[in-house]
């Protein structure tokens, strides 16, 4: 079991029932999937290219990536319909605490001029959402391997009923949210 799962039973669920007063643990809101997106709009006609960005992405989830299609043709970007511009990954479980993890202890601490997160980045339907502009801040990416450093998207999709509970529930999981 990972240590941020741990945390979520032991300390985050009775913090959260003693603020918000719910009756029982499973009515305390809990993190249901985390999506990574890349989009590659910049380099669509390197094949080579998407193949590291898909091996890095790999390798940072540990999952295989799902290329996104673009839905219709925009000749100003470039793009036809059914073209790749982008890959996700969704990650849920043991997968997605591990991710978590090295995203709060390690990848996000990396990043460069970082001084947390802005309240603003949790939504109105309890959705947190982080942009990383250098995907080379994970560990498992080696910097002298990286062909073009690239940013991802990532998105924490939490079942909490509003805004202050959500980022109550990412602040006690280790998030470092900005007063």
């Amino acid at each position: 079991m990972s240590d941020l799962k741990d945390k979520y039973t032991k300390e985050v669920i009775p913090k959260m029932k003693e603020k918000f007063g719910y009756k029982n643990n499973l009515a305390a809101p809990r993190i249901k999937k985390a999506v990574v997106n890349i989009g590659i709009g910049s380099i669509l006609k390197d094949e080579k290219g998407q193949d590291f960005i898909s091996r890095d992405l790999s390798l940072i989830t540990g999952q295989k990536p799902v290329p996104t299609l673009a839905k219709k043709a925009i000749s100003g970007f470039k793009t036809r319909q059914g073209m790749v511009v982008g890959l996700k990954v969704t990650l849920r479980g043991k997968r997605m605490f591990d991710f978590l993890s090295r995203l709060i202890n390690i990848a996000l601490p990396r990043t460069r001029d970082f001084r947390g997160l802005p309240p603003q980045s949790v939504d109105q339907g309890g959705n947190l959402s982080i942009g990383i502009k250098e995907h080379i801040v994970f560990p498992e990416i080696l910097p002298e391997e990286v062909k073009k450093i690239f940013g991802l998207e990532i998105t924490i999709v939490s079942n909490a009923k509003n805004r202050e509970e959500a980022i109550e529930l990412f602040r006690l999981l280790g998030f470092p949210i900005q007063k």
